[in-house]
């Protein structure tokens, strides 16, 4: 089973993972989720992945360039993470001599863990569920003007009347 990651290409790069992506249809079901705690509080992969970054870095500036993130994206990310839950996620320290910095708490560590331990379980039960539906979806994908695999937003417009881009 294989969980494809969310993301969200921009620039040159972009046409090139499309291509990649219409080319090779998935055998297996994949899942993507995010975690509401409640309405103004929630986890996602994005979230994570800038956690994991900061952890590999211990620098927010490095983790959301390693991401491909905006470094104000980033530290809205932390921001909102660390005023969403009674702990902080990170802890950061201020330029100086060294530099500044960023860590994770015990928190951010064990708030990692339980996603990814939660998205290995959710992957075998995709496959279980909905593994002999695979075959049953086609190869075919809706094209945009530029040639392109249309955006799940433009699709969603054009079932709604809009137009698609």
């Amino acid at each position: 089973m294989r969980i494809r990651p969310q993301r969200q290409l921009s620039g040159p790069s972009a046409t090139a993972g499309v291509a990649l992506r219409a080319q090779a249809a998935p055998s297996v079901p994949e899942i993507r989720f995010r975690v509401d705690f409640d309405d103004r509080c929630s986890v996602g992969i994005g979230k994570i992945r800038l956690l994991e970054a900061i952890e590999r870095t211990g620098s927010l500036s490095q983790a959301a360039r390693g991401i491909g993130m905006s470094y104000r994206r980033a530290w809205l990310l932390i921001d909102s993470m660390n005023g969403e839950f009674d702990t902080p996620v990170i802890s950061a320290t201020v330029g100086g001599s060294g530099g500044g910095g960023a860590k994770l708490t015990a928190f951010g560590r064990e708030l990692i863990e339980a996603y990814r331990n939660l998205e290995t379980r959710l992957a075998s039960l995709t496959a279980e569920h909905m593994g002999k539906f695979a075959g049953h979806a086609t190869a075919h994908r809706r094209r945009t003007v530029a040639g392109g695999i249309a955006s799940r937003k433009s699709i969603a417009r054009s079932l709604k009347g809009g137009h698609a881009r």
